[in-house]
């Protein structure tokens, strides 16, 4: 069950109104780093938590939380849009450029489809896409994620302060930004509990590493065709981060055979030259010169 309070968490308020910068609020409720994909990735991963009902506590109130970051977001970018009707229609009535020219920077289904209102989509319109959502049923692999969902989100909100002179808005990002802050620490606080990353690596944790292919689980795999010191670093050299093996840097070389297709199947319709095998004897011949 879910509670409604009609107060915003905080304050949102816009000097002068500027539909484009309203365009580009969007990112931060639709896109790949906005609150959208934050709410519904907390809120997916405490329905589904199976262990300590604190992590699912912990997670509902945090996914609920970002529920008024949309709230926030959505207002901003419903005052900034304020007045564009009337500079909108002179626009269209005028010389008609092309649409981007026309909206000024402004998306046409802010005016078309909303009435002047926020969408569930990105800065370009695209809808939100809930494959983005991670929720694994790995406490570790999701706080993992989480840390990285608030760190693009932070970076995102950062842009958008310095894409505006609004003293309104810069404040409203501001305390998003100091709550992306928050909830970076609060995931990595959750993997320092379950005993530290080190102990939680590689994850799961709960799969026997004797079943893993020796010699490669700690192993920095080459391509660089210059065999110089171009990809040479930590992750090289030295123990592993999760303290379990030694980080070696080893040549990348072919370990397979050259893969080979059986001939197509016949309800698949493909050419009859293929199902002659004639494309088996130019692999043959490949083989041969190789």
């Amino acid at each position: 069950m879910f509670y409604h309070d009609r107060r915003l968490q905080y304050k949102v308020r816009v000097d002068k109104p500027n539909p484009a910068f309203a365009k580009m609020l969007q990112q931060a409720i639709g896109g790949v780093e906005g609150e959208i994909r934050v709410c519904l990735q907390y809120l997916f991963q405490a329905w589904g938590n199976r262990g300590p009902v604190k992590y699912k506590n912990m997670l509902l109130e945090t996914g609920t939380e970002e529920i008024g970051h949309i709230e926030m977001l959505a207002t901003a970018v419903a005052l900034n849009l304020e007045g564009a009707t009337n500079s909108l229609k002179d626009e269209i009535v005028g010389k008609n450029p092309l649409v981007g020219a026309i909206m000024g920077g402004m998306d046409p289904r802010h005016f078309l489809s909303t009435g002047l209102a926020a969408m569930p989509s990105d800065s370009n319109g695209v809808p939100f896409n809930g494959s983005w959502v991670i929720a694994t049923g790995n406490i570790a692999a999701d706080m993992m994620a989480n840390v990285h969902a608030e760190a693009s989100g932070r970076v995102l909100a950062t842009r958008l302060w310095e894409a505006t002179d609004d003293p309104g808005m810069k404040d409203m990002l501001a305390f998003l930004i100091a709550r992306d802050a928050m909830h970076q620490n609060q995931w990595l606080a959750v993997i320092e509990e379950l005993g530290g990353l080190k102990q939680q690596l590689p994850i799961p944790n709960s799969f026997p590493q004797s079943e893993e292919v020796q010699g490669f689980n700690y192993s920095f795999v080459t391509t660089n065709i210059y065999k110089d010191q171009e990809s040479y670093g930590r992750w090289a050299e030295g123990p592993s981060i999760d303290g379990k093996g030694t980080f070696q840097m080893v040549p990348g070389e072919p370990m397979g055979d050259i893969p080979i297709l059986p001939p197509p199947a016949p309800e698949g319709h493909a050419q009859v030259e293929q199902m002659t095998g004639a494309a088996g004897g130019l692999m043959d011949k490949i083989k041969d010169a190789l």
